[in-house]
């Protein structure tokens, strides 16, 4: 009887602490005891593609393959690694070290092809097993690398967008990832009948851009010969439609390959048009011209009487080939780029109007592109100017801005007087629905009337000037010649130049307006000699793509 009195109580005991036990547990501390057997899991989205104007692709996905062994399944190493050199093209020595036989999964390879796969798959290896991965690509390799940038991957290896409209829509092209809540048994394998909870990913938009593929060949293919012609350091050019600024084509050289960017030096992936600043030269001497007759300070027929250099201060400012006809027009001061014709020009529209032009004009301030990578130039302070200052601005000297900060300016001066922001991207497709991005007119800078005068004047620059070019028959032609020397340490190097033209066709209704630029070239520093014939032997080619017809 006493045996079974023991026994019951440690029954008794036993219900007790269990009892206490289950109730710290549910009750008092649950958190800690819990098991949670969901897993989460990320679906990822598929990026946007980047179209050109006829929806030509510039940079689309492709599906590549993660080869991954598990090594627990391998019977024989040395055949298995001969095998796949001679497959992959790869080392023995790199595939040995990769193939770890003390782990139960590991990577082989990535970005394996669709052929390599199906190849492997017919040898039915059953230690071998392939992940599908999305790679971007870009089809038309360098045409357009820095329209579209690349992408590639920050320091946690997620992938994101560099440069041009990668970098600047990486958001609008990467989508928003999903995510796939499943239930797992304890060996972490998944329970089909058990919860499950997904939110799809939602893809990324498209981008359809204002430029056009055949332009960006016809660029590309004589820019490279002038920059090889002139023995240049580099070069860029780029077309837009003056109306809009949507731009129809831009390429630099040296450019690079967006799908094997790795390849390539980081100097290599800036765009020269917007993250590149420099001294215009001659090419904006048409831009102070244009303010002194808004401002009525002038008119195209008034007289200068140009005598010879002249003195501001301790410095002499000359003209580029020390002539001087004596009375001149302001149209001539423009034809034969009269340097002390201009100063005289900047001093009648005053230092208070030439720095209000030069704001309204857009300098020292962004553009607003859509394209990753712009700076802003530089534009001194009206209270930091000395008088030498005012003087070297009217033609184009001591003020630093960026090709595209010009092409925008000067598109202000043929238009019609607005000052358009420049774009790339025409138009995004989300779930199949296009949104067209509209022109934005940031300022109106001139009148119509100022504007029609300035392209009667530049058309007798190109008419007029010293150089003789192949302009194609039966078009009219406006525009300006550029040599900036460059700066180094302080002062001009008169070995280093950029040369450049800016000019525009048909004069009345100009279907394009063109920067050519080249920088630093040996077999001639001036821009009449190198980038003017570059820009009329692009233009001939655009006249006929765009199918205007001669006048």
């Amino acid at each position: 009887m006493n045996n079974l009195r023991v026994i019951f109580m440690f029954f008794i005991i036993g219900f007790v602490a269990i009892t206490l036990r289950l109730f710290y547990i549910q009750a008092i501390s649950p958190e800690f005891y819990s098991a949670d057997y969901t897993t989460t899991s990320k679906i990822h989205p598929n990026r946007g593609r980047i179209l050109d104007r006829n929806y030509e692709p510039l940079a689309i996905n492709q599906t590549k393959y993660l080869l991954y062994a598990e090594p627990k399944k391998i019977k024989n190493q040395d055949y298995l690694v001969k095998l796949l050199s001679t497959e992959l093209k790869m080392d023995e020595a790199t595939l040995s070290a990769r193939i770890d036989m003390s782990k139960d999964w590991v990577a082989v390879e990535r970005n394996i092809s669709k052929e390599t796969k199906e190849k492997l798959e017919k040898l039915d290896l059953e230690m071998l097993g392939f992940e599908p991965t999305q790679e971007r690509f870009y089809p038309e390799a360098s045409l357009a690398a820095h329209l579209t940038g690349f992408l590639g991957k920050n320091k946690e290896g997620e992938s994101i967008g560099y440069f041009g409209v990668e970098g600047y829509y990486d958001k609008d092209l990467s989508g928003f990832p999903g995510v796939l809540k499943s239930e797992r048994d304890m060996f972490g394998k998944t329970i089909f009948i058990g919860n499950q909870e997904r939110v799809d990913a939602e893809n990324g938009r498209d981008l359809v851009l204002t430029i056009d593929k055949s332009v960006q060949h016809i660029i590309k293919e004589h820019l490279k010969k002038g920059v090889e012609k002139f023995q240049a350091k580099s070069g860029c050019v780029i077309v837009v439609k003056p109306q809009t600024m949507e731009i129809l084509g831009l390429v630099c050289i040296p450019d690079f390959d967006p799908s094997e960017y790795y390849d390539f030096k980081n100097s290599d992936f800036s765009n020269w048009l917007i993250s590149s600043e420099y001294e215009p030269g001659s090419t904006f001497k048409p831009l102070v011209v244009a303010a002194a007759i808004e401002e009525k300070k002038l008119k195209p027929n008034d007289i200068y009487n140009e005598k010879g250099s002249i003195k501001i201060g301790e410095y002499s400012i000359s003209n580029w080939n020390d002539k001087y006809e004596g009375k001149i027009s302001i149209q001539r001061i423009l034809e034969k780029s009269s340097n002390v014709g201009m100063v005289y020009v900047g001093e009648t529209l005053g230092k208070e109007n030439l720095f209000k032009y030069i704001k309204k004009y857009g300098f020292g301030s962004y553009t607003e592109v859509d394209l990753q990578g712009e700076v802003t130039g530089q534009v001194k302070s009206i209270e930091e100017w000395y008088p030498i200052d005012a003087a070297t601005f009217s033609f184009g000297q001591g003020i630093s801005l960026t090709g595209m900060q010009l092409v925008r300016a000067f598109g202000s001066v043929i238009n019609g007087g607005y000052l358009m922001r420049p774009y790339i991207v025409r138009e995004v497709i989300e779930d199949g629905i296009k949104k067209i991005r509209e022109p934005k007119i940031q300022e109106q800078v001139l009148s119509k009337k100022t504007s029609d005068t300035m392209k009667k004047i530049l058309v007798s620059v190109v008419n007029n000037a010293e150089a003789t070019w192949k302009i194609p028959e039966g078009f009219t032609f406006g525009g300006k010649t550029g040599t900036a020397q460059i700066a180094v340490s302080g002062t001009y190097d008169a070995s280093k130049t950029i040369a450049s033209f800016i000019g525009f066709a048909p004069a009345d209704e100009p279907e394009f307006l063109m920067l050519v630029v080249i920088d630093q070239p040996k077999t001639s520093e001036w821009g009449s000699e190198t980038a003017a014939p570059l820009f009329f032997d692009i233009a001939s080619e655009l006249l006929v793509h765009f199918n205007v017809q001669p006048q």
